[in-house]
């Protein structure tokens, strides 16, 4: 990324302004603005998450909000109620209170005397998530967002189910929460009401999984601040954005054919990153794409500054054909364009199955009745839902997890080939248990035999008619059922075959059945689904290329102790124990502009007992450290989850230390019933 000093305003910062809200409650912000602003009022961009903008976040705030204050906005970030140096507690996450809390925010800057009355919002993830939920609510002040790694859906496509099925990131995302929401104030900001705060914080805290698991089906909890339940809602010009190695590509997709507003989606090669900070690469300039969008929709009388409606409506990455890894640091491709989405230049191939065999679109069905029962260890190397690209957690090599699974392929491909969308599988099965999932993978298999995944997509059979209301299957009744993939553009070269794997369980990725499931696929009634776009040469002529990544300098840091990162699997071979251990330490950083050292260590670990499907375990521990000259706090946490065919098994653990002194600890021991899951 190319570090800009010289931008079009000077800017001047202001740390830690407090905002007040209707209940009384005031949330910290850290502002950047143009100097002008004091006489020339400006627009204001908001970005409003829980990760701490004093530190946590405060590298990565430094490089994009004083950018866009030099572009001439006013750019406000500001941690949600329970977080940072803001008042309250965070007690779960896209809250009625969180949401009205924004708005406020959102009015209390259209007051400022530099700011114009305008406003937008931006974030990725939570942030990506808070802008989409409250443009839905319509806020009178707000003009256009950005938003990258966000999901319109909380129940079918989010970290915690995906089609009905439990994901590992739930309990993932629980023990990160777990530990942020229990996290000091900063005393230099907040004087001596820093105790206070904090250990107000440590009694609201609790493991979210609990409540998460408490919701195993598409209810109330999830609809709200589901904007899929009613795009119509939104009514401000939207720019959407995404990688491929992420978990929320989707959504980008969704919205680019829900949405009846000014939109351009965006998809990259990226994980879970800001474009302009995007791994694996190519990363683009993708604050110079904010400045234009915000330029376009929030200059007050000047439609005409920055013209972004012409392009076309979504811009993907078409990713060239690469062995399995489970990193990358560039993934070869070339960006497509389409004008509207859905697009007329896609057309869908339907493929019959064959016994074995991904058929030519023409091939006569052939009835034939195929069957697997996957064992515990499909999935060790499917890497995870969300890749964060810290350690590598993509997905490696497929050849050991098709052991367990039954396969299809078509024959060599005599010419290259090029999908853009989601391919669905359709499937005419039948299973012995009540309660069954369906994991489905696309691999791009090369002429070596080398088998690297490209999409994937999961089904809860329960939930094959409704995420509201599952139903147990009849063993042996066949149902007609249809898996979605994840969206993605990949192009398969001549002398590649693509490949179907089908499987009973993909565990640690999603929690298995209570039971080892015997699933029969009916040749005939089944077909693989491919959005083919033919391959054109234009895009790159018509394409306005992307600008190099640039940004304002980043804060100082410097590392007091170095950190480790492994991604580890292991088989014992006598007690045939099987796990995953991750581990994410990122040593001691501090922070040169405010002197604190912060230190964060995260283990997970995901484990299980050869094919019982009542032994698999979860399990997350989190140690966070805040240091400054005598100022020594330490939180650690630690989750642990469990199961058997008709519960789940929840034991949490939360201790805090001051110094040497041990402030709170605390513990939870919590069953919940499985429903269908």
């Amino acid at each position: 990324m190319r570090v800009v000093t010289s931008l079009p305003h000077a800017v001047k910062e202001e740390e830690h302004v407090l905002i007040p809200v209707r209940d009384g409650a005031r949330l910290s912000a850290r502002v950047w603005r143009p100097l002008s602003s004091d006489a020339e009022p400006v627009p204001a961009i908001l970005e409003y998450i829980p990760y701490r903008k004093r530190d946590l976040t405060s590298v990565r705030d430094s490089i994009a909000h004083p950018y866009l204050a030099g572009h001439g906005f006013a750019c406000v970030r500001v941690d949600i109620r329970g977080s940072g140096e803001s008042d309250g507690v965070l007690v779960d996450e896209y809250l009625e209170q969180e949401q009205l809390d924004a708005e406020d925010v959102l009015a209390w800057l259209a007051d400022q005397p530099w700011c114009d009355g305008h406003t937008g919002m931006m974030g990725i993830s939570w942030g990506g998530f808070s802008a989409l939920q409250v443009a839905a609510r319509r806020p009178p002040s707000l003009g256009a967002i950005c938003i990258a790694s966000f999901t319109d859906d909380r129940f079918a496509d989010d970290m915690h189910y995906m089609r009905g099925c439990l994901l590992s990131d739930n309990l993932a995302e629980s023990g990160t929460m777990f530990a942020y929401s229990a996290c000091p104030p900063d005393p230099a900001l907040t004087g001596e009401r820093w105790r206070r705060m904090w250990l107000e914080r440590l009694d609201a805290a609790r493991p979210w999984v609990v409540e998460w698991l408490n919701h195993q089906c598409r209810d109330d909890y999830w609809r709200h601040a589901s904007v899929c339940e009613d795009y119509s809602a939104i009514e401000v010009p939207v720019f959407a954005s995404c990688g491929w190695a992420d978990g929320y590509s989707n959504a980008v997709l969704r919205l680019m054919a829900g949405l009846d507003v000014p939109r351009k989606g965006l998809i990259g090669p990226w994980s879970h990153k800001y474009p302009h900070l995007g791994v694996p690469g190519p990363a683009i300039g993708y604050l110079q794409e904010v400045v234009r969008w915000f330029d376009r929709w929030l200059r007050a009388g000047q439609d005409g500054r920055a013209d972004v409606t012409d392009e076309p409506v979504l811009r993907a990455w078409m990713q060239d054909s690469v062995p399995p890894s489970t990193s990358y640091e560039e993934r070869p491709g070339r960006w497509v364009g389409e004008h509207t989405w859905p697009s007329p230049n896609i057309r869908t191939d339907v493929h019959p199955l064959a016994p074995h065999r991904i058929a030519p679109r023409d091939a006569e069905a052939v009835d034939e009745v195929l069957s697997v029962e996957s064992p515990l260890s499909v999935g060790q190397f499917a890497g995870k839902w969300c890749s964060y690209n810290a350690p590598p957690d993509l997905p490696y090599d497929q050849r050991e997890e098709d052991g367990g699974s039954l396969v299809f392929e078509t024959d060599v491909l005599t010419e290259p080939c090029e999908i853009l969308g989601a391919p669905v599988v359709r499937l005419d099965v039948s299973a012995n248990r009540p309660s069954a999932m369906v994991a489905a993978r696309l691999s791009d298999v090369a002429e070596d035999g080398s088998a690297t995944r490209v999409t994937y997509g999961l089904l809860n059979l329960a939930h094959r008619e409704s995420h509201e209301h599952p139903e147990p299957l009849e063993p042996g009744r066949r149902y007609q059922v249809e898996i979605p993939l994840n969206g993605v553009a990949q192009a398969f070269p001549a002398g590649h075959r693509i490949r179907l794997s089908l499987s009973t369980s993909y565990w640690p990725l999603a929690w298995p059945p209570p039971e080892p499931v015997r699933l029969a696929v009916h040749t005939r009634g089944s077909s693989l689904e491919l959005p083919i776009r033919p391959i054109a040469v234009s895009d790159e002529v018509t394409l306005r290329p992307f600008d190099e990544p640039e940004g304002a300098a980043p804060l100082a840091t410097s590392v007091r102790s170095p950190g480790e990162y492994h991604w580890d699997v292991s088989r014992n071979m006598i007690t045939y124990e099987s796990a995953l251990d991750v581990l994410k330490d990122t040593g001691t950083v501090r922070f040169e502009d405010t002197g604190i050292e912060i230190g964060k260590r995260v283990h997970e670990r995901y484990s299980w007992t050869a094919d019982d499907f009542s032994s698999p375990r979860g399990q997350t521990e989190w140690t966070m450290t805040f240091a400054r000259g005598d100022w020594h706090t330490r939180v650690e946490t630690c989750q642990v989850m469990t199961c058997t065919p008709t519960e789940f098994h929840v034991h949490a653990r939360l201790d805090a230390y001051e110094g040497a002194i041990r402030v709170r600890s605390r513990n939870w021991d919590v069953t919940v019933p499985r429903h269908l899951v």
